[in-house]
């Protein structure tokens, strides 16, 4: 039995130190938060949400692994005070967060086609939008990931766009645009509840997908880049 956890524990330290090697391969200005806005424009209906760096926002993208497990994302997120219920799911403990992503080797938006090449299944490397709700994990390095649930949980309730992940995912399919050092998400108000006065925080991170190691998450937070509070203390509030 010992011998059994002591190659656990080796496995998960390989797999730990190749993680976050990858991570410092995307660690530049890229993802170096300069500021972070939400604004709501009224007479519109919406909410923009914008992170400025101080490189080129959306510039990087993820290399291709090959394969879903150990599939890198990257992401520039926005924690919020929402409740989970405001953007369709149930009632559960975390962080509503509003999640930018690129990951080349899979799609998870199946009713969104990004790149508008008629194939529905081949853009998961455009930028695009996920609602998260973020927990504390300290199985990674990161300390969070996306809440899982066991698939036979009858009290889960997630929106109808969500991916068919056992996470707390959805794929709204809000447009999202990059220009110079700017990356932008337009939301409509009735998306979110038609709440305009919440709480929020800018937050640029490596993430990988987990498929074969039980003792970590599906989608963990191994790399924070750039925290525009500097503390997660979600200091902002919408204008």
């Amino acid at each position: 039995m010992k011998t059994i956890l002591f190659i656990s524990s080796i496995t998960l330290l390989l797999s730990t130190n190749k993680t976050c090697a990858q991570a410092n391969d995307y660690n530049n200005n890229d993802f170096k938060i300069h500021e972070v806005s939400v604004k709501h424009e009224p007479d519109l209906g919406i909410v923009v949400w914008e992170i400025s760096v101080h490189g080129t926002a959306g510039n990087t993208t993820p290399t291709k692994a090959g394969q879903l497990d150990g599939a890198p994302v990257l992401g520039y997120v926005f924690p919020t005070n929402l409740n989970p219920t405001d953007v369709g799911f149930n009632q559960t403990d975390g962080i509503v967060a509003l999640a930018l992503t690129s990951h080349p080797d899979f799609d998870d938006t199946p009713l969104w086609d990004e790149n508008n090449d008629q194939v529905y299944n081949n853009d998961g490397v455009v930028w695009h939008p996920h609602w998260v709700i973020l927990h504390e994990d300290k199985r990674v390095a990161g300390g969070l990931s996306v809440k899982q649930f066991k698939k036979a949980d009858k009290t889960v309730v997630l929106p109808p766009t969500n991916p068919g992940m056992p996470m707390y995912m959805d794929s709204p399919g809000y447009p999202v645009t990059t220009k110079s050092n700017t990356i932008k998400v337009v939301v409509p108000d009735y998306r979110v509840n038609n709440k305009t006065d919440f709480n929020y925080d800018g937050v640029t991170a490596f993430m990988q997908v987990n498929t074969s190691n039980e003792n970590l998450p599906m989608l963990g937070v191994y790399k924070l880049y750039s925290v525009a509070s500097g503390d997660l203390s979600l200091p902002y509030k919408v204008k």
